[in-house]
């Protein structure tokens, strides 16, 4: 137990509407496992507390870990904050559930970063990833005013926060491969996806 983080709660996303993949990504079938149940494992193994976010918890119950219905439902940002809301530590890590290959030595990189900011985000060459972050309690005020005014978008609320940002040096340095920030939003990414699992 002592490698797990207890002041963090692991946050999993499940509340998306998989428009392009046209099918629910957290149960796309992977080497024999859904999505989500891959990261569900990784996160078993970083966070002694664990929530899952989203709606339909009929879908998940058999993982026994919490389902929190989205108080925004529709957005990202809502997720969050619906994760940071519901943890009962200062911190959650936040991920989605469509990462087929989550290192759980880069969640320990970011989660061992905290220090005083709002975020701890990781950027790579394809810009920021917010759906694998750290983020504090101190967010939930910026996140709360920007979805009662119909703003969702996360970069924008990101702006307002003291975040921290681990840069792609530091990332290669836990996953040369470059694999552990993939996600899956298209048949076409997760054809390539099934490929690089088999």
């Amino acid at each position: 137990m002592n490698s797990l983080f207890s002041g963090i709660t692991g946050v999993v996303l499940v509340g998306g509407k998989s428009r392009r993949m046209g099918q629910d990504k957290a149960l796309l079938d992977l080497a024999g496992q859904p999505l989500v149940g891959r990261i569900i494992k990784v996160m078993q193994g970083c966070f002694e507390h664990l929530l899952l976010v989203g709606d339909l918890p009929e879908r998940f119950a058999h993982y026994g870990i919490p389902v929190v219905p989205d108080s925004y439902p529709g957005s990202s940002l809502g997720g969050l904050y619906t994760g940071l809301h519901a943890a009962t530590t200062e911190r959650i890590f936040a991920t989605s559930c469509d990462i087929p290959f989550p290192n759980p030595e880069l969640i320990r990189l970011i989660c061992g970063q905290t220090g005083t900011c709002d975020v701890v985000i990781p950027v790579t060459a394809g810009g920021l990833e917010p759906l694998f972050a750290l983020y504090a309690k101190s967010c939930l005020p910026v996140m709360q005013t920007a979805l009662e005014a119909g703003q969702y978008r996360i970069t924008a609320v990101l702006q307002q926060l003291q975040t921290r940002i681990i840069g792609p040096e530091l990332l290669a340095k836990v996953d040369p491969g470059g694999r552990a920030l993939l996600n899956i939003n298209t048949p076409q990414e997760y054809a390539a996806c099934k490929e690089l699992s088999s």
